[in-house]
């Protein structure tokens, strides 16, 4: 695998913000953008789900990395939740909730599949890139 520059180029964080733009465009329509409390919520989820995997990429550790691709992925579980409640208040219809669920549930999978990947992985991170290991 070759070594990952930005997080712009990480396929889990551009599935996120695919999901992000259609949970936003989706939740600004009807009487979903009524529900305040909901189309905030499941904003700030899909949001959080490309932030997070910015933001640890950004830490440069890879056990901080780890750490925030899980909460990723928790926020990519908060969005199908709350898809659940748009299609019961009829905010969305079946095939909306159906692509929604979808790319969620296909960002959770780059997430997950990346976690392991890291997991596996003996490098620190550019964090530690320069310190050695000196015993006194």
């Amino acid at each position: 695998m070759a070594t990952i520059k930005r997080f712009e180029d990480i396929e889990a964080w551009q599935k996120a913000k695919e999901l992000s733009k259609e949970i936003y465009t989706v939740s600004s329509k009807g009487l979903f953008s009524k529900d305040y409390k909901l189309k905030d919520q499941i904003n700030s989820a899909s949001g959080s789900a490309m932030d997070n995997i910015a933001e640890g990429f950004g830490r440069g550790s890879r056990n901080e990395f780890v750490n925030f691709l899980s909460i990723s992925n928790g926020s990519l579980n908060e969005v199908k939740s709350q898809l659940y409640r748009a299609l019961d208040r009829e905010y969305i219809t079946q095939e909306e909730f159906d692509t929604l669920y979808e790319m969620a549930d296909n960002a959770s999978n780059k997430t997950g599949s990346y976690m392991n990947y890291l997991n596996a992985s003996t490098i620190s991170g550019q964090k530690f890139k320069d310190r050695t290991n000196i015993k006194r």
